[in-house]
């Protein structure tokens, strides 16, 4: 890593203490070599009044909401920074009530920053908005060195287009560089910024997993649920191809399909939750997905083609690489296949997806060592260093 003994200032749309995050896994690898501060996704204040004060994540902030607090919450080798809460804006129709009132939050956001990084005796530092387009200018009050955007969604949800649309064009034009986590995303930010670049996403189950010996506990919460085991972590929402899981799901009835993670209800449709060969399971902790994906036969990634899909980089990817087993996916983003070669089998369509997933149960366990090798490839340190890497080039220039 080429970026040492540098401040690093990271505002974050993804809190600490959420679930794991490109955004933090880049935060804590930059931090073996750096200091880094972390700036917690700032509170409204009907966050502050209206959340449950007895949870830890409401307890562990409280003590640096205060306007005069310049301490930081201690996390690894990061510090958190907390800010003071903002108002609460985004119920606003787009228009100069909102974007005056979004330069006050983000003169507090800002304010808190310097007040931190003045009691360290900091002056020279790099500022990173690792996707907090909802505070696009940030930076603009604060006399960084370089002023990084790590792009690493599009916008899809209502909330975020509502005003993001708008913000992150900002954020992107007034950024020095733009770190995309696909190549969509990159053709598309480089349209308004010709210093964009593609780093995508990785994962480090494969560190976790030994070459001659990829037996992992049994997690109980299988427990009941079949062979075959056909397997999926993460959200079930509106990215899924639900016509093509329809198809696939009744050509295959003796196989169980397991979805592990939250469920969009409102996109969802009923027969989906109601089909008898369908086992949804809650959201997981971080650390007991390898326990859950060593118990699937197949893997498998079913997102529609469309062009939000053709922006999406799935974590979820290298961890079923990481664990060794079988990938079936549809050919959602075949710029995948960049960094996959031929350890992930593509689909464009139901009959295929389901002969492939057929093919991997009977002969999957033939290319363990090349899924194996195309995880150890793509881990978070790999990333975190090209992106360390580039960071120090524009740096220098």
């Amino acid at each position: 890593m080429k970026l040492k003994n540098k401040a690093i200032v990271i505002l974050s749309y993804m809190r600490f203490d959420g679930l794991a995050s490109t955004n933090f896994t880049i935060a804590r690898y930059l931090s073996e070599e750096n200091t880094v501060y972390y700036v917690d996704h700032p509170y409204t204040w009907r966050d502050y009044f209206f959340s449950d004060g007895s949870t830890d994540a409401f307890l562990c902030r409280k003590p640096f909401f205060s306007w005069f607090s310049n301490k930081v919450l201690t996390l690894e080798k990061l510090r958190i920074i907390i800010p003071t809460p903002v108002f609460p804006i985004n119920w606003l129709p787009e228009g100069r009530l909102y974007r005056f009132l979004l330069k006050l939050n983000e003169k507090l956001v800002a304010r808190k920053i310097k007040s931190v990084l003045k009691k360290d005796g900091i002056s020279n530092y790099i500022f990173i908005n690792s996707w907090d387009f909802h505070y696009p200018s940030v930076g603009k009050y604060l006399n960084a060195d370089l002023q990084v955007y790590h792009c690493v969604d599009p916008l899809i949800t209502p909330y975020d287009k509502k005003h993001g649309e708008i913000s992150e064009k900002l954020l992107v034009e007034a950024s020095d560089l733009i770190i995309c986590t696909s190549r969509s995303l990159q053709r598309e930010k480089k349209l308004l910024n010709e210093h964009t670049f593609f780093i995508p996403n990785a994962a480090d189950l494969v560190l976790q997993t030994h070459k001659d010996d990829l037996k992992i506990a049994s997690h109980p919460g299988l427990s009941g649920i079949g062979y075959p085991r056909i397997g999926y972590i993460g959200a079930v929402e509106r990215r899924f191809d639900f016509d093509l899981l329809y198809k696939v799901l009744n050509q295959n009835s003796d196989l169980n399909f397991v979805f592990v993670g939250p469920v969009s209800r409102d996109v969802v449709p009923t027969w989906f939750l109601e089909q008898q060969n369908v086992y949804i399971l809650p959201s997981v902790r971080y650390e007991e997905v390898p326990s859950y994906i060593a118990q699937f036969d197949v893997c498998i990634i079913p997102f529609k083609k469309d062009e939000v899909s053709d922006t999406i980089f799935p974590l979820k990817l290298f961890e079923y690489l990481g664990m060794g087993r079988p990938v079936i996916s549809t050919d959602f983003n075949m710029d995948l296949q960049e960094f996959t070669g031929k350890a992930v089998k593509y689909s464009a369509g139901s009959d295929s997806f389901s002969a492939l997933i057929r093919e991997a149960l009977l002969h999957g366990h033939a290319d363990v060592e090349m899924r194996l090798q195309v995880a150890s490839a793509n881990t978070w340190q790999r990333r975190a260093e090209q992106f360390a890497d580039l960071i120090h080039d524009y740096l220098r220039a």
